[in-house]
């Protein structure tokens, strides 16, 4: 019983931090602001479209960058219009599922669709100049979520770059491995991360019209977010398409560390198909199965195979989670490996900022909290002498560690500076950032943290008035900013604690 209400909880949970504005911006969603005249019209390679200006900042929403009609393959490209076309809604979301097989399908309706690549786009100004591009990738894993319930306004215009936000498929939509059941089907299992590379591709394109950079586009993420991030780095395809990338609490040692290998995505296949009674003979039929049933043999079958292959669940116990297939030709690689980072040659040459939030899961889940000792408590307000050392039973580790294993192995690999941040913030718990980088409210930390994050993709260096100069993180240096309501940068400040907590803990 305590472990279906955990469940139920942590679903609960996700849905609130990754997907946290849904439910706030619902209005906006439904009916956008702005105004629409002549001086809001763009050109771009398929078309003119028309947006809304808002608070002097314009706005198109809903932009379609491919078009995903079939179930499980490739997105195709969009053809060109005559006139001009509205971009004044939200586009169509991709379905929705549950996690770690806790739930089927649980958003269904006329919002949501395999059809779902669009995209939201915030400029300051349509003048030809060459701002910097924020790529925003949501959070909710790789299974639930959407770009609709994010504004990008209040960023484009206090930090004068182009935001844009990404609808994709999720789920099975996205990953679901059936290369070994036709030549259609050969890039099923990462068709998620290939529509997030079509637009990419459509920023490459149209992004000067709109006045962004197309020299200059950073991808930032958190949580689901931050590991499609980590996807980017390495897949062949996304070379040259991005230049900076910033992940926030992006990682788990089974989604973000590693991503599926080909060995359990196969065996995934096999058993949502037989769940379904699909085989290579009649494979076509799954284009007919409701995505109801879909996603219910799918939850079924997470649950099974992860079993099978003993992948361990971020809460205890196993779970396995639709995500990444390393196939070693479109996702090259794990992004941590035995040797260290992907080799994957464009990623080495991306500046990375990345970091977590010192509480993330451990006041929610009772399994994440510490067992406290005098020692822990100690080394806790050594750490983090600002906070309560009370609250040294809420230190986070279960994205900490992870997210340690992956900056320094992307510093181990050269090229590009790493840096490091701890958002330690009024007991920052998941996703308690993102308003503040968003720069969603008035006072310092809004302007602070959409300073940083902005200043990150104008030059690779993270940097804010008031904060003192941000070393690159190495393994030697473990440079870390600490950054609350006095920030400062300390070095390895947390390695004592965490061997504390996890005296097995190595990277």
């Amino acid at each position: 019983m305590k472990k279906a209400l955990c469940i139920v909880l942590v679903i609960f949970i996700l849905i609130s931090c990754a997907g946290v504005y849904l439910l706030r911006n619902m209005m906006s969603w439904s009916n956008p602001e702005g105004v629409a005249n002549d001086s809001t019209i763009v050109s771009t390679a398929n078309g003119k479209l028309q947006g809304r200006v808002h608070n002097n900042i314009y706005s198109f929403l809903g932009v379609q960058y491919a078009v995903g009609e079939k179930l499980f393959q490739k997105a195709e490209k969009v053809e060109s219009w005559d006139g001009v076309k509205t971009a004044f809604e939200y586009g169509t979301a991709s379905n929705q599922s549950g996690t770690f097989g806790s739930l089927g399908s649980f958003i269904t309706g006329n919002s949501y669709s395999n059809n779902c690549q669009n995209l939201n786009l915030w400029t300051p100004a349509l003048d030809g100049e060459k701002r910097p591009v924020m790529v925003w990738l949501h959070g909710g894993g790789f299974a639930t979520g959407t770009a609709n319930s994010y504004n990008g306004e209040s960023l484009a215009g206090k930090q004068d770059v182009v935001v844009v936000g990404i609808n994709h498929r999720l789920n099975m939509l996205g990953h679901l491995d059936l290369s070994e059941y036709g030549e259609e089907y050969k890039y099923s299992a990462n068709i998620g991360i290939d529509d997030i590379i079509m637009a990419l591709k459509w920023i490459q394109e149209n992004i000067e019209n709109f006045g962004g950079d197309p020299d200059n586009v950073t991808v930032f993420g958190q949580s689901g977010g931050g590991a499609k991030v980590l996807a980017l780095m390495t897949a062949s395809d996304a070379a040259g398409l991005f230049h900076k990338a910033i992940i926030q609490s992006g990682a788990t040692e089974t989604v973000g560390v590693k991503f599926t290998t080909k060995e359990a995505s196969l065996d995934l296949t096999e058993s949502v198909l037989a769940k379904l009674g699909i085989d290579k003979n009649n494979i076509d039929k799954i284009n007919d199965v409701s995505y109801t049933d879909l996603t219910n043999a799918g939850s079924e079958a997470l649950s099974e195979i992860a079993a099978k292959h003993h992948i361990p669940g971020p809460f205890g116990g196993y779970g396995m989670e639709w995500e990444p297939v390393v196939d070693g030709e479109y996702i090259v690689d794990h992004p941590v490996t035995e040797d260290g980072f992907a080799d994957v040659a464009h990623s080495i040459d991306i500046p990375l900022l990345i970091g977590s939030n010192i509480n993330e899961w451990s006041r929610f889940v009772s399994s994440e909290q510490v067992d406290v000792t005098d020692e822990i408590k100690s080394a806790f307000a050594e750490a983090y002498p600002n906070e309560n050392p009370e609250d040294a039973r809420y230190v986070d580790t279960l994205i900490r560690m992870p997210m340690l294993k992956i900056m320094t192995a992307k510093a181990d690999a050269g090229g590009a500076n790493v840096y490091s941040y701890m958002f330690s913030y009024n007991n920052a718990v998941h996703g308690a950032e993102i308003p503040y980088a968003f720069a969603e409210g008035e006072g310092e930390m809004y302007d602070m943290m959409s300073s940083i994050w902005a200043n990150f993709a104008r030059t690779g260096v993270p940097s804010a008035e008031g904060l003192p100069e941000w070393e690159p993180y190495t393994r030697e240096g473990g440079a870390c900013m600490i950054i609350d309501e006095v920030s400062y940068l300390d070095h390895h400040h947390d390695d004592y604690l965490i061997k504390l907590i996890k005296p097995d803990f190595d990277y």
